[in-house]
């Protein structure tokens, strides 16, 4: 009997929440089905401006800009999406502008459901999507200068922001656009086979760079208004307490201070400049109630997952009967892999600008989650959405963190309180003690194999605690979160298997942390591979191949394949000279990964050389950017596996910076090759995989050069040097 449960429709993810503004608007969108931002012209300094889409505006003065509908923290959306709506418009790229969008239902993630930047989705959303609306927007001007010619439109074609007829005439976009934007929009434009290519596929410099380099970008601490306040909050120590009383009196007489200001989750103090408030904010006595959460510590934490391990349990797949399998095999074992919470820590600080008026709201700042925020300035101030105008700058750093709007709350409260514009900015301690963290794991796994080194049967059972139930609790049915199963099933061919998801709740606040469960399912599942071939007396090479059978394993053994051909891998990770060698493969977001670590360890501390990576993640749009998420994807990862750990005591964390939470340095990065599979079919993600095969492939290779298994992240120096 085979019951499988699938991971989610994610559009399931968002529709779940109410507090999501969704009205829509006036005009019809090109490319979705919802409607879609009006498309009438607008002046402005003699200047016509028509948008016959949600994507495109033209000027009467030639310009072309492409809004941008996912937000821009690093990882290329910037330059990734205009390139799709450019490639089917036929206008040379690097002479458009680009917009981010505003918070508007046109712009919904459809895998999604909201207006969110996450899941490795932005790509895999706008692949047809984009090249939909390019596609039409160049069909209505073909079909506006064709109608002023008097000619068939098929007698004309678009090129580098022209419409050109056969007999050489030209006409601008420009001169076309305010006419086009009254035509009929095409239902079923006929998009441009990838063979014909001129942009997407292509290595082309990112469109913010010169931005960035310059400082003309505008990130969240950017943002400047007139007569704008600077805020700094104090918040409980201990996770999801509150202020009960607040001597303020000597904070209030402190240069500068303006207000001080006591909201839900602490006591603002919003002075002139960030120093001035963030000084009075340190003089404040304040008592506070610390919550439920008070006496949570990193050893009570860790038992509650054991003891949820003896709790009911979700199926997640079950073919066969494992239990039979495992209990008659000839061989059996058995282990259990630990993984810590973790921090966002992205480089720019937590902050956000409110201006809360009388007339209305607007919103500045970083934020993954723009419908979100606007949802949530509606409910706070009360005003209709018409009212609330969300203006996304650049985020300097996202990896989930930036989903949650509590920041966001927290700036549209204290302005609304003291009238005024505010800037909130966090401090690093602040974020570090108040994050929503990458929820802990306990994953529990066993397996029996046949006197041939065979696995025959095998068991999963994954215990942690869901996100998912927080944010948008309708999405977890019967027991199962989708985003907390993500990696769980094996790839490979095992026939006996049954993989099960226990929920638990730490009593610590959790988010969406860069590859969410992919990275703690992941480490399990490539650790035990390892394991398992040990058990069978084979090579982990030679090991997984023999598993990745069929037409379903196509994939994976191609990325291995030239993985580990690529890093010269040899049996059993030993290279010789002191180096070693570790494998881990995965399939998420759409992408087939396959990694290898070459590593050494000196005084029971690793050091990583060398990271090769393998990645199929179908049509690229900028193989550059796929590249240089590779890396990120790979620093990001080398983190979590060798530096990082959040840990609580009296319910407090323990970590407050860089000095007690590092991340890799510059010094500590690897090389790393990265070979990208020429493919055909339909784009995966590529944001967020590589994170996740980053700590398997090193943990193996540490075992391969110690013969220590590494079940907890990170690897300590004093594990490996135990006797």
């Amino acid at each position: 009997m085979e019951n499988i449960v699938k991971n989610s429709s994610r559009r399931q993810f968002l529709q779940s929440s109410v507090a999501l503004s969704t009205a829509a608007v006036g005009g019809l969108v090109i490319g979705v089905s919802i409607p879609a931002i009006a498309k009438t012209a607008t002046a402005k300094d003699g200047v016509k401006t028509s948008q016959p889409n949600a994507w495109v505006k033209i000027g009467s003065d030639n310009k072309v800009t492409i809004i941008c509908h996912r937000v821009e923290m690093g990882q290329g959306t910037y330059t990734s999406m205009p390139m799709l709506v450019a490639e089917e418009l036929e206008v040379d790229l690097n002479a458009v502008n680009v917009e981010i969008a505003p918070a508007n239902p046109v712009y919904i993630n459809a895998l999604l459901g909201g207006q969110l930047t996450g899941g490795s989705t932005s790509v895999r959303d706008a692949w047809e999507g984009l090249r939909v609306a390019g596609a039409q927007a160049r069909m209505m001007l073909i079909s506006a200068a064709a109608a002023e010619w008097k000619i068939p439109e098929t007698d004309c074609r678009a090129e580098m922001g022209q419409v050109i007829a056969k007999s050489g005439k030209k006409m601008f976009y420009g001169e076309l656009a305010e006419k086009a934007s009254t035509l009929p929009v095409p239902k079923t434009p006929t998009l441009k086979d990838p063979k014909s290519f001129k942009i997407v596929g292509k290595p082309v410099k990112r469109l913010d760079t010169p931005a960035k380099v310059t400082g003309k970008a505008q990130f969240g601490l950017d943002v400047e208004l007139p007569g704008m306040l600077i805020a700094s909050l104090a918040q409980c120590p201990t996770l999801g307490g509150k202020p009960m009383s607040v001597d303020d009196v000597k904070a209030k007489a402190m240069p500068g201070v303006i207000a001080v200001v006591k909201i839900d989750d602490g006591v603002a103090v919003v002075a002139k400049t960030f120093w001035q408030a963030k000084t009075a904010r340190d003089a404040l006595n304040i008592t506070w109630d610390n919550g439920v959460g008070a006496k949570l510590s990193t050893a009570s934490i860790s038992q509650g997952l054991k003891d949820a391990l003896a709790k009911p349990a979700a199926s997640v797949k079950k073919t066969g009967d494992a239990e039979k399998a495992i209990a008659g095999a000839a061989k059996k074992l058995e282990a259990s892999y630990e993984l810590p919470f973790l921090a966002h820590a992205t480089m720019e600080p937590m902050n956000f600008t409110a201006d809360v008026r009388a007339d209305g709201c607007d919103l500045y700042g970083p934020t993954q989650f723009p419908q979100m925020a606007e949802g949530v300035a509606m409910q706070i101030t009360g005003f209709p959405k018409e009212k609330v105008n969300v203006h996304t700058t650049f985020l300097g750093g996202g990896f989930g963190r930036r989903i949650d709007v509590d920041f966001i709350v927290q700036a549209v409260q204290i302005s609304k309180a003291v009238g005024k514009p505010v800037k909130l900015i966090w401090t690093r301690e602040d974020d570090m003690a108040h994050d929503f963290y990458r929820p802990v794991s306990l994953n529990t796994l066993s397996a029996g194999l046949d006197a041939a080194g065979k696995p025959v049967g095998m068991k999963f059972r994954l215990t942690s605690q869901s996100v998912t139930a927080r944010l948008f609790p309708p999405v977890v049915k019967d027991g199962l979160d989708p985003f907390m199963t993500e990696a769980a099933v094996t790839p490979y061919n095992i026939a006996n298997m049954t993989v099960e998801s226990a929920i638990h709740d730490s009593g610590v606040r959790v988010g969406y942390w860069r590859s969410v469960s992919h990275a703690l399912n992941a480490f399990a599942n490539e650790s035990f591979t390892d394991e398992m071939a040990l058990a069978a007396n084979k090579d982990p090479l030679e090991f997984r191949m023999s598993l990745l059978e069929g037409a379903e394993g196509a994939r994976y053994r191609n990325v291995l394949k030239i993985a580990t051909d690529k890093a010269g891998y040899k049996a059993g990770g030993k290279l010789g000279n002191g180096r070693f060698q570790g494998i881990a493969i995965m399939e998420g977001y759409g992408t087939y990964v396959a990694q290898v670590a070459e590593i050494s360890v000196t005084n029971g501390t690793p050091k990583v050389h060398r990271m090769t990576v393998a990645v199929d993640c179908g049509m690229m749009v900028n193989p550059d950017i796929v590249k240089a998420q590779i890396e990120s994807s790979v620093a990001y990862g080398l983190s979590a596996a060798l530096l990082s750990k959040i840990t609580f005591k009296d319910g407090k964390v323990e970590q407050s910076n860089f000095h007690d939470y590092p991340v890799l340095r510059m010094s500590e990065m690897p090389r790393v090759d990265v070979h990208l599979v020429a493919s055909s079919e339909k784009p995966g993600g590529i944001g967020e995989p590589i994170v996740a095969t980053t700590g398997p492939s090193v943990a193996n290779a540490v075992f391969n050069a110690t013969g220590k298994r590494i079940r907890k992240l990170p690897i300590q120096a004093d594990d490996l040097n135990k006797a």
